[in-house]
């Protein structure tokens, strides 16, 4: 079976930034500059209406942008890359469609899983996807990001291996075998993000940011709020017993979260902290390496992931876009980020860091960017109210997965950003396997609405185009206000259920704004 497709040339001694994607020969004008993250003006098309590949290549020209599109959406008799076998810690994943780790707000306020819990991760198991990294559970208490968040604590074996059973269960029965499947449990702490107990933020953050600390109300002066390296030793503890409690539920893998602004991707930004866990590169990396070190140490027999914000962007203010970091440069605050002009990215240290992953035994690494709390356009594009035309968001994280693939090839990689690109995704994502850009096709909001998407493509070559995801958000607005989060536009059982009306009138307000 093979390793990886790996077919984009790369060079072994590169480690800074690279240059602006290159477009193929046979595309016309001139190509956007990805690495500048300034708000494009124009009029945002939708990508949902437009109704062929050519239409979607003419609109990828007319922006500037490069992006592979297939004609057709190959079946695996067809010989779909999307159909191909990987291995990855030595396991061979079936596919190469990955179902990405998404924040719960259905469990239980103990931290164990509630009905809605297990009916989502049962569509998980019918999804046909190989790859199933499971949701964010977090590690500890004070870490939870809602009040309704799963735990991995030891008293969460139970519950945790139920959710595994019932995924395992429902893929065996669809697709006659589980032995090609591979299920993971994503383990975190909130950092800035944590709401534990309910609403109200109870931040516990690397180090102060005068951006965040004014868009969330964080006292700069107030450093109570900080880690001290002793408690971060007390926290490590923790994400090693929570690996245990993973792998006795039956988990392969365990991923070592460090993206989306939460507390290890806080730590990869803390230039400004002092002592051993911030810094310089070496002291910023320190607790993510030393984590992943003592898990390793403790489970050897677990496969550990790390899904990865590979940048980062100025936070934007609702409706207004992006913050002025004032007298605030260099700019000590981001990760992948230029620091003397924090509207343009750097991968220089998000690879080397990948390749230090690498060399500590990672074995897959899930590219992501950003965080929903203070940009979510660059996470998460969407046709609602966009900023910009969500096509280059789209491919801006899609190149940089090839960015980051070009420069480590050794080392498998999940993409982010297709969900935005509806009925195209098959026709985009088996080109960009097939090309060398990723080694997965990442589906997050996209399997709250349409679960079946990767058999569909792989098993008919076309989709039920009246249940795939149309980014409108209410999944996030009905999280975001607590309330049971799911598919509140294609999904009866979340559209016409108890909390239904409410957040229908929460959408309106939010166009009205």
């Amino acid at each position: 079976m093979p390793e990886a497709n790996n077919s984009t040339k790369a060079d072994p001694n590169f480690e800074g930034s690279p240059p602006n994607p290159i477009p193929d020969s046979s595309t016309p004008g001139e190509v956007r500059d990805l690495f500048n993250t300034l708000p494009v003006e124009g009029k945002p098309r939708n990508i949902l209406n437009m109704k062929s590949p050519q239409e979607l290549r003419d609109h990828l020209a007319r922006l500037g942008l490069v992006l592979p599109v297939d004609d057709k959406i190959l079946t695996t008799e067809e010989g779909s890359p999307l159909a191909d076998p990987i291995t990855i810690g030595g396991f061979t994943i079936g596919n190469r469609w990955c179902i990405h780790p998404m924040e719960g707000w259905d469990g239980t306020k103990g931290g164990g899983p509630g009905e809605n819990t297990i009916r989502r991760w049962e569509r998980i198991g019918l999804s046909g996807a190989k790859l199933a990294w499971g949701e964010a559970t977090a590690v500890q208490h004070d870490g939870r990001a809602n009040a309704h968040q799963l735990m991995a604590t030891p008293d969460h074996v139970e519950g945790l291996a139920l959710l595994l059973k019932t995924l395992k269960d429902a893929h065996g029965e669809r697709f006659g075998t589980i032995e090609d499947l591979l299920v993971g449990l994503q383990l975190t702490h909130s950092g800035r993000f944590c709401r534990p107990n309910g609403p109200d933020l109870e931040p516990r953050i690397a180090c102060h940011h005068p951006l965040l600390d004014e868009m969330f109300g964080i006292d700069p002066n107030d450093d109570s709020v900080v880690w001290t390296d002793e408690d971060l030793e007390i926290l490590i503890d923790a994400y090693v017993d929570a690996a245990k409690t993973a792998q006795q539920a039956g988990f392969q893998f365990v991923d070592i979260k460090a993206c989306h602004g939460y507390l290890f991707h806080g730590f990869l930004s803390a230039h400004t902290r002092p002592g051993e866990f911030g810094g310089d590169f070496d002291g910023r990396t320190r607790l993510l390496l030393t984590t992943i070190d003592r898990v390793r140490s403790a489970c050897p027999d677990l496969i550990i992931g790390t899904r990865l914000s590979a940048f980062d962007t100025l936070p934007h203010q609702p409706g207004k876009g992006p913050m002025d970091p004032k007298d605030n440069i260099p700019y000590n605050y981001g990760f992948g980020i230029n620091q003397d002009d924090p509207t343009k990215i750097d991968l220089t240290e998000p690879i080397r860091l990948i390749k230090k992953l690498r060399d500590h035994g990672v074995s897959v690494v899930n590219i992501s960017a950003g965080s929903p709390y203070y940009n979510p356009d660059v996470q998460r594009p969407t046709t609602f109210k966009p900023f910009e035309d969500p096509l280059i968001d789209v491919c801006r994280q899609i190149s940089f997965t090839r960015e980051c693939k070009k420069a480590v090839p050794d080392m498998p990689m999940v993409g982010t950003g297709y969900t935005c690109l509806g009925r195209h995704t098959p026709h985009v994502g088996q080109a960009v396997v097939r090309e060398g850009w990723t080694d997965f096709v990442g589906l997050g909001r996209q399997v709250l609405s349409c679960p079946q998407l990767p058999a569909d493509a792989l098993e008919k070559g076309k989709l039920d185009e009246g249940q795939l995801c149309c980014t409108c958000g209410a999944c996030t607005v009905s999280a975001r206000s607590g309330l049971t989060s799911g598919c509140y536009t294609k999904d009866p059982h979340y559209r016409d259920g108890p909390d239904g009306p409410k957040v229908k009138e929460l959408m309106a307000e939010a166009l009205k704004k």
